[in-house]
């Protein structure tokens, strides 16, 4: 149940826990507010990292809350996307190499020293493995957002915040360019180094810092290795599914990283996260419906005020709102494609991931 406050939706701490892995709740039934409604959001404990000078100045929790407070449509954007996706055909994907993998990366994290979680700053919260938690236990992790160039530095401060508030150090990087991947690097051994302290103390001979690097397909895995490498060690590209076996290499003398091909539950039932992750190009092609994912990112464009329906016009030359987007498609397919919505939708997600739109992010912290 949630609570409605001043036009916002408030979950309680059992919804909350769904929210930290990018599912949104069914929209749940007014009740009045009341003056017990804080308690204390879940905690993810990260080890390591510096308290962050990302916000540019020293700003307080209150000061960046304060920032965020006109941004009411939040809520009801989730709401809507919820009842969107309903009607559509499920996104699903499962291939044969995720679930032979998902076994050996659970026998392989028994030897990892620290854990490198790598998500999508643009959704950071559809990014995160629902099992993610249970595999790694207490084991030292480094939360990494990657694509930190494709967010507005408004959304990256937000999220910044969101996670010192939930104890959660993190680091932003962009694996193309490298930005963030050598304090990476300066992180992952800092906080291994009890590893050969303990080594020393039985008589044993020190050894590389082992670290792991797992997430999502096509979050930026091997291109934030390769950086790190700064060489070509692991094959990238900008698809899902390039990455099809576990692989260590070495960095220097004293760090091991291994990458993983991307890991996905083995059914994705909440279908708004999906559709996330399908308009990032997080998932493969096969999994879902283009024509539908398009529809449903011209329809959160329009309600974000940072696009809206002006910009799709400015861009298109037809007329949108917020709640018709296959039509839009159909239309743009008639003008540009004879009648082709799948190149029709195909162009519209695509010059989403190019920014055409400006630097979006699809989620925002939950409150």
């Amino acid at each position: 149940m949630a609570v409605h406050l001043n036009g916002l939706w408030l979950p309680n701490p059992a919804i909350s826990a769904s929210f930290h892995h990018g599912r949104t709740p069914p929209p749940p039934p007014t009740v009045a507010a009341s003056s017990s409604l804080s308690s204390p959001p879940p905690t993810i404990q990260i080890v390591g990292g510096k308290t962050p000078g990302w916000y540019g100045r020293n700003s307080t929790s209150n000061e960046l809350l304060d920032a965020y407070e006109g941004e009411n449509y939040w809520p009801d954007l989730d709401t809507d996307l919820y009842h969107w996706t309903k009607a559509l055909r499920p996104v699903q994907w499962y291939p044969g190499h995720i679930a032979k993998t998902e076994k050996e990366l659970k026998e392989q994290l028994k030897l990892m020293d620290v854990v490198i979680e790598v998500r999508d700053a643009r959704i950071p919260m559809a990014t995160g493995h629902p099992q993610m938690d249970a595999w790694l236990g207490n084991r030292k992790r480094i939360l990494v957002l990657n694509r930190e160039d494709m967010i507005s530095t408004k959304d990256r401060n937000a999220w910044a915040n969101y996670f010192t508030r939930q104890g959660v150090k993190v680091v932003f990087s962009n694996g193309q360019l490298g930005m963030g991947t050598m304090k990476l690097g300066r992180l992952a051994k800092s906080l291994a180094t009890g590893v050969n302290l303990k080594r020393r103390a039985k008589g044993l001979l020190p050894r590389p810092v082992r670290a792991g690097i797992v997430g999502y397909p096509n979050v930026g895995k091997s291109s934030l290795i390769n950086r790190l490498l700064k060489r070509r060690m692991c094959p990238a590209a900008p698809r899902p599914g390039v990455t099809r076996e576990l692989k260590w290499v070495r960095f220097g003398k004293d760090l091991e990283l291994l990458d993983s091909p991307g890991i996905i539950p083995m059914r994705i039932s909440d279908q708004s996260a999906a559709i996330k992750l399908a308009i990032c190009d997080d998932i493969g092609e096969r999994s879902y419906d283009v024509t539908d994912v398009a529809a449903v990112l011209v329809q959160m464009l329009s309600k974000l005020p940072k696009v809206g329906t002006k910009a799709i016009y400015n861009r298109y030359k037809i007329e949108t709102d917020c709640q018709c987007g296959k039509t839009f498609v159909q239309k743009l397919a008639l003008q540009l494609f004879s009648g082709d919505t799948h190149q029709a939708a195909f162009r519209v997600l695509a010059d989403f991931r190019k920014g055409k739109f400006g630097w979006v992010a699809l989620e925002r912290p939950p409150r």
